[in-house]
C-alpha cells in the first residue's frame, strides 16, 4: 500500500503557526492597550506624581532597535542560504535583547534611587505604572529569547534554508513587534505624560 502525502499540509502548518503568533500578538496589544487606557484615567488624578524618565531608557531603546537591525540581517542571511552569517546575527540579536533588559533593570535602580517605587507607603500610580509597562514588556521579552535560542540552536543544526525559514521568520516577526511595542510605549512615556 503506498501511502502518499499531500504538499498542502506544510503550507497549512505554516498557516496555523503564524496565525498563532498573530493572535497572541494581538493579544498582546489589547492588553498593552487597555494598560494605557488605565493610565491616561489615572493621570487625572490631583495626586499623580510628575517626573523625568531615567535617560538609560533612551539608551535602552536605541539598544532594543538595533536589535531589530540584526535580526533582519538574520533573516536576509537566512533567505539567502548563508547559514554561519544568520547565526553570527542571531547571537548580536540576543546580546542586544539580554542587554536591553540589564538596562531596563538599571533604570527601575534609577527609579527606586529617586523614591519612585511600585508599591508601598511612598508609591504613586505613575511610578507603579511605569514599573508594570517596563516588567510586563521584559516578560514578553523573555519570550523573545528563549525563541532567539531555540532558533540559533536549530540554525546551528542547519534546520533552516531559503526554503524553510518559516522558524526565523516567527522569530523576527515577535522580535519586531516587541521592539515596536517598547518604542510605543517609551514615546507614549516621554510625550503624553
Amino acid at each position: 500500500m503506498e501511502t502518499t502525502i499531500n504538499p498542502n499540509v506544510k503550507v497549512n502548518n505554516q498557516k496555523h503557526l503564524k496565525l498563532l503568533l498573530w493572535l497572541g500578538i494581538a493579544g498582546m496589544v489589547m492588553l498593552f492597550s487597555a494598560l494605557i487606557s488605565a493610565y491616561v484615567v489615572m493621570e487625572g488624578r490631583t495626586s499623580w506624581l510628575h517626573f523625568d524618565l531615567p535617560a538609560i531608557f533612551s539608551i535602552s531603546t536605541a539598544v532594543i532597535l538595533l536589535s531589530s537591525i540584526s535580526m533582519n540581517k538574520a533573516l536576509s542571511a537566512t533567505k539567502a542560504n548563508e547559514s554561519q552569517k544568520a547565526s553570527a546575527a542571531l547571537l548580536i540579536t540576543l546580546f542586544l535583547g539580554l542587554l536591553f533588559a540589564v538596562l531596563q533593570f538599571v533604570g527601575w535602580h534609577d527609579l527606586y534611587a529617586n523614591n519612585i517605587v511600585f508599591a508601598g507607603q511612598n508609591s504613586n500610580p505613575a511610578g507603579s505604572f511605569i514599573y508594570v509597562f517596563t516588567g510586563l514588556h521584559i516578560a514578553h521579552l523573555l519570550g523573545g529569547i528563549i525563541a532567539l535560542l531555540v532558533t540559533l540552536y536549530k540554525n546551528s543544526k542547519r534546520v533552516y534554508s531559503s526554503e524553510n525559514r518559516l522558524g526565523v521568520e516567527l522569530c523576527a516577526s515577535y522580535w519586531h513587534f516587541l521592539d515596536g511595542l517598547w518604542l510605543y510605549l517609551f514615546l507614549f512615556l516621554v510625550f503624553v505624560r
